[in-house]
């Protein structure tokens, strides 16, 4: 009877809304800010597909971690066929020069550091040892060589031995590695890894590449730097045997633009222009599309020259979708839902939950493509795409595809005849079932939408194509909301930057229930260390959701106020994290923040109360809440050295920043002491907080602004956002203008590309950035940290998901992407809905 009557009211809604068309191909407002990468399709930390390109088809689109996870675009006009995504150039390998995944290989390697010109073919290895790779930790599978050891290093050096036939070839060198490496042939460098872990990066051998390799013996050689955790070094050479076809022509790309739930391109394809609009229905306050693991894809066509002609539509995708390592073995087939066709893949083995970390894709549950609006094809690429490209139809090869071998890996492809036509629109839905989504607290969890089990994945695909005009009318109000708050809070670089990161913040997190009826949102601390629901990124991340629904600002603390609710954490502050995602069973990060979550809990939970006009949400931890403010009183005023989230160039007693933010912690809590109605609560950590505040101004103002840390010195400073709180709530508690001194004091220090986090490195947090960039009482100066940081954004060189760290002189990434601590950017935004 539940479902019955969950998807009678998805089928009433649906009803309702198609008198409501809305206009789906033109975006609310055009946008000019070129995203280092542009989000396609996005739901969670795992189903998050983007092109990290200027123009769709430069090349494959991508998971946030770079592993590809191809989708490929084609229109057939007049029988002529245009790509429109993904790359010209397909690949499906054939083993030169094995990985371990095939076989054990020798090679020399050391852990010393070798002298110069280790990577050339004449150094002499010969005290080296020698090992068989792959080589690493046994987290990885195919380990021949351990080495294990944290912030250390290893250099390896490979002879292989490359045949006159074999250098014929369409040649890719293929590596893997965790953490940062640089990787060499014959001594020229042809790739780097950056400080996480990737697996099976591909490069081409093509141009002055393809000369590296000879007839003969030739020397691969790779550096690779281990951190923390699981290390690995592996790597092979590979021709790629695909026949592509030359008589594909490439569209051109017109335009680009994207909004808060939508991403619209424009192509020309000979007489007829394309419209592509991708859509993540991530409509705030409807918890069932915010947790949605089902995409649109629309797309219109229209001839230019006034006449009609035959067009069909393409788009196809692969295994690659649901897979951890191309080398997995999977299972595509045709299956029926509700009626409905749909193409399924997803690997044989199913090891559902059972990987925790950061940089990994999902290889449970399944991919579907749904075969509603048009019809599918399964079979390899090149039978698959000959069927389109000959006669625009989708001809399958087979209902069912057991894949053993990367190189065996089958296309399903969408297609959709549009006959003989003027002008016409469709559209198409990709979804991902991941089965169990998360476990907490030693429970699975199926996301929101499968509402414990009733809504099964076809129920939500029939629910999202019975209601896709009204779901795109709501989508473009999200993004106009979206757009208008940042443009009337911060002008047209400001909604455009706003615009471009309200998908990357959502689909950093997974939204579920518990059994408590609790609605949880749990984020994943992407490319940092996996951990799930960082109290360290809820706070950052906050001003999004106490803009538009506290309760998923809610969702993200309650977990952990419940963790020392239930004696499962004890100590007098809040818990760093829940695990490591998807498994949110206890902390497991190695280090305490004691200051900073505390500092961090009690704020956010004062401004939650002060949205919601009440202290309901804390009645039932205010014992806790209590412990931690206490822990504050008493430790906060000059911070011991330990952890907090700034703390990039090392740790520092004295934080000053640190110091604030346990300052606006007792504050926080003498607040809700008032709204509780203890007003002898109120008044005693009201005038501490004061108290506290008064000290802290006396000895850390230095000149013309205040210290990184007590007594480090007049030419030392920090960002102070924690600040923000006393503008945001009117508190008075910091004395003597101290913001507005600390904001003049900012705008002399940035560089070309923003604020530094603070004096020792030019690199920075642009979320903290908008934090203090928020505490800024003139627009005039707003805008002056808004610019640098829309030009960064703009004009960075590192093709990831916006990095939250980058550097603020060259604009490059140093670490950190695709994390959710940019829904900072709306602290500006949140000021005004508070009248600030």
């Amino acid at each position: 009877m539940k479902k019955f009557i969950l998807m009678a009211a998805f089928l009433v809604a649906s009803v309702c809304a198609f008198a409501q068309t809305p206009e789906i191909f033109q975006p609310y407002q055009r946008t000019a800010l070129r995203l280092p990468s542009v989000p396609l399709v996005v739901s969670d930390p795992y189903f998050s597909i983007w092109s990290p390109y200027d123009v769709l088809t430069e090349g494959n689109t991508e998971h946030w971690t770079d592993e590809e996870k191809p989708l490929e675009g084609l229109v057939r006009v007049d029988g002529t066929v245009y790509r429109w995504m993904g790359a010209s150039q397909h690949v499906s390998l054939e083993t030169v020069v094995p990985m371990a995944e095939e076989q054990a290989w020798e090679a020399q390697y050391t852990r010393e550091k070798p002298a110069d010109g280790w990577q050339n073919p004449d150094f002499n290895d010969s005290s080296w040892r020698k090992g068989n790779g792959a080589f690493g930790t046994d987290n990885y599978i195919n380990i021949h060589t351990p080495w294990t050891e944290e912030y250390s290093d290893i250099w390896v050096r490979r002879n292989v031995e490359i045949t006159p036939e074999q250098l014929n070839g369409n040649l890719y060198l293929i590596f893997s590695h965790d953490d940062a490496c640089e990787i060499y042939i014959n001594g020229t460098q042809v790739g780097k890894g950056q400080m996480t872990y990737m697996d099976r990066i591909q490069v081409r051998l093509d141009g002055d590449k393809a000369k590296l390799l000879k007839p003969g013996k030739n020397v691969i050689a790779m550096h690779c730097f281990n951190k923390t955790g699981g290390a690995l070094v592996d790597f092979g050479i590979f021709h790629n045997i695909s026949k592509n076809d030359n008589s594909i022509k490439t569209a051109r790309q017109k335009s680009v633009d994207v909004l808060a739930t939508n991403t619209y391109y424009t192509f020309e394809a000979g007489p007829v222009e394309l419209d592509v609009v991708f859509t993540a229905p991530m409509i705030m306050k409807d918890y069932d599309l915010m947790s949605s693991p089902i995409n649109y894809i629309s797309y219109q066509v229209r001839s230019t020259d006034g006449k009609q002609h035959s067009v069909q539509f393409y788009v196809s995708a692969s295994p690659l979708q649901a897979v951890e390592k191309a080398a997995q073995p999977t299972t595509t087939e045709l299956v029926k839902g509700n009626g409905t066709e749909y193409l399924k893949t997803g690997t044989i083995d199913q090891p559902i939950l059972a990987k925790t970390g950061d940089g990994i894709r999902i290889d449970w549950g399944y991919f579907y493509l749904s075969g509603k609006n048009g019809s599918l094809a399964l079979g390899l690429d090149e039978e698959v795409k000959a069927g389109f490209v000959n006669q625009g139809k989708a001809v399958s090869k087979a209902d069912r595809i057991v894949c053993r071998k990367s190189s065996e890996i089958p296309t399903m492809a969408y297609v959709h005849d549009f006959g003989t036509t003027s002008q016409a629109s469709s559209y198409m839905m990709l979804g991902y079932d991941e089965i169990w989504d998360i476990e907490y607290f030693y429970k699975r969890y199926k996301g929101y939408w499968a509402h414990e089990g009733q809504v099964s994945i076809f129920d939500m695909f029939d629910r999202l194509a019975g209601d896709y005009s009204s779901i795109m009318t709501r989508c473009r109000q999200q993004d106009k909301t979206i757009y208008d708050d940042a443009f009337a809070a911060g002008g047209v670089k400001y909604a455009e930057i706003l615009s471009g990161s309200y998908r990357h913040v959502n689909a950093a997190h997974k939204l579920f229930k518990d059994d408590e009826g609790n609605i949880l949102f749990f984020s994943k601390e992407n490319n940092s260390n996996g951990c799930v629901n960082t109290v360290d990124l809820t706070y950052p991340e906050a001003p999004l959701y106490l803009c538009y629904d506290p309760v998923l600002q809610k969702g993200m603390m309650t977990s952990i106020f419940e963790y020392s609710y239930s004696g499962r954490w004890t100590k007098p502050f809040a818990a760093h994290d829940l695990g490591q995602y998807p498994k949110a069973n206890k902390q497991v990060y190695g280090g305490d923040m004691p200051l900073e979550e505390a500092g961090n809990m009690i704020t956010l939970a004062a401004q939650i109360c002060k949205l919601e006009n009440s202290t309901q949400y804390v009645e039932k931890y205010w014992g806790i809440i209590t412990t931690w403010a206490d822990y504050l009183v008493e430790n906060g005023l000059h911070p011991a050295n330990q952890l907090c989230t700034d703390d990039f160039a090392g740790h520092w007693a004295g934080n000053c920043n640190l110091a604030i933010k346990a300052i606006m912690g007792v504050a926080g809590y003498a607040e809700l002491a008032k709204m509780k109605g203890l007003n002898d609560v109120y008044t005693k950590y009201n005038a501490k907080a004061k108290e506290m505040a008064a000290a802290w101004e006396k000895e850390t103002k230095v000149k013309d602004h205040y210290e990184l840390a007590y007594g480090a010195g007049a030419d030392t400073w920090s960002q102070k956002y924690n600040m923000v709180w006393d503008k945001l709530w009117g508190t008075n508690i910091i004395p003597n203008n101290a913001m507005q001194t600390e904001i003049q004091y900012y705008l002399k220090k940035q560089n070309t590309y923003g604020l530094p986090l603070d004096c020792r490195k030019d690199y920075t947090k642009s979320d903290w950035i908008m934090w203090t960039a928020a505490m800024a009482d003139k627009d005039k100066d707003f805008l002056k940290f808004v610019d640098p940081l829309y030009k960064y954004i703009n004009e960075t060189q590192s093709r990831v998901p916006i990095s939250d760290w980058s550097d603020t002189k060259t604009g490059d990434m140093v670490g950190f992407k695709a994390r959710s601590v940019i829904g900072g950017y709306w602290m500006r935004v949140l000021a005004k809905k508070l009248g600030k």
